[in-house]
């Protein structure tokens, strides 16, 4: 059984940036615009892709410098000897464009893209176990987990173009970089809504922000275990576990998909009712409140789930 870990309510989703973004400048290995507060842009979406390609992830790729970018820039910066100032200045510009793959890549929409099922995922838990499965509700909304990407942006980046029609090019962020290593620990922390990988050394191989606790349901610090992982997991929910429960709800279970109330992968911990998982909402990671669990996006923790097994220590910092 898996518990729920569900988010408490948060932010709308970003509004599309009113700023213009240009693929060419995305793709240019000699872009060296400071990237800092109040940044936007062009600039901003290389530097996200070039730092969820190291493993640095700073979440859904939004083209605007906020909290989660800060912190991976500070943990990319760290881990590569720059001086950790939270800003994509000469020194780290050089730095990640080490890296000379292209940040956007061409992708043709292929027919398995659109062909669905898609449903629309109500909001209610007792809705939610009526629905067949917990799918993409579009074809953007899939394409736009594939490529780490706010979905409002990816059609910014792609005017005119039809993402329900297979045969379409469409350009998207350059994110497929597998990361075959395997971590010796992760270490959760709460004072920086994170979650990193290190390896026996105590290197940081991948960087994740993270939805973690909240004053209901704080993060259990200590030194916990993984005990295993389900892919697509089934989400059985019980409305007694938890404070904010609706008292008419009774006991549901909630079909597997991306936007399964745990997302795509649980990652279980030694701790009980306690997961590390993945999300429905990826723009609310790192902005809201869990019922004590650690939420990353979705491919955030597929992404950590292919670096861990049964045995490797968690620690949960305060």
């Amino acid at each position: 059984m898996i518990p729920l870990a569900l988010a408490a309510a948060g932010p709308p989703k970003i509004e599309s940036p009113s700023v213009m973004y240009d693929s060419a400048a995305i793709n240019d290995p000699a872009l060296m615009e400071i990237v800092g507060p109040q940044s936007r842009g062009s600039a901003v979406v290389r530097a996200q892709i070039l730092l969820d390609r190291a493993h640095f992830s700073s979440g859904e790729i939004d083209g605007s410098y906020g909290g989660n970018l800060r912190k991976a820039i500070v943990a990319y910066q760290t881990a590569h000897g720059l001086h950790p100032n939270g800003v994509v200045d000469a020194e780290t510009w050089r730095a990640l464009n080490a890296d000379q793959g292209p940040a956007l890549t061409t992708y043709t929409i292929a027919p398995p893209d659109v062909t669905g099922p898609f449903y629309a995922i109500p909001k209610d838990m007792m809705e939610k176990a009526k629905t067949p499965a917990m799918t993409y509700e579009s074809p953007l909304e899939g394409m736009s987990e594939t490529f780490h990407i706010n979905p409002e942006l990816l059609v910014q980046l792609n005017p005119g173009k039809d993402f329900g029609r297979p045969g379409e090019q469409i350009s998207a962020p350059n994110v497929s970089a597998p990361l075959f290593a395997k971590a010796a620990q992760i270490v959760v922390d709460k004072s920086n809504s994170s979650v990193e990988a290190l390896d026996s050394s105590g290197k940081i191989l991948a960087y994740y922000p993270a939805t973690i606790g909240s004053g209901h349901d704080p993060l259990p610090v200590g030194n916990w275990k993984v005990t295993g992982i389900n892919r697509d997991p089934i989400f059985f929910y019980d409305s007694d576990l938890f404070w904010d429960a609706d008292e008419a709800h009774s006991k549901a279970r909630i079909a597997p998909g991306p936007n399964n109330p745990v997302g795509v992968v649980w990652i279980r911990i030694s701790k009980e009712h306690v997961g590390i998982h993945g999300s429905p909402e990826p723009s609310k990671i790192g902005h809201t409140q869990s019922h004590g669990c650690i939420r990353l996006t979705n491919w955030d923790a597929s992404e950590l789930a292919s670096m861990v097994a049964a045995g490797t220590p968690a620690i949960f910092k305060p």
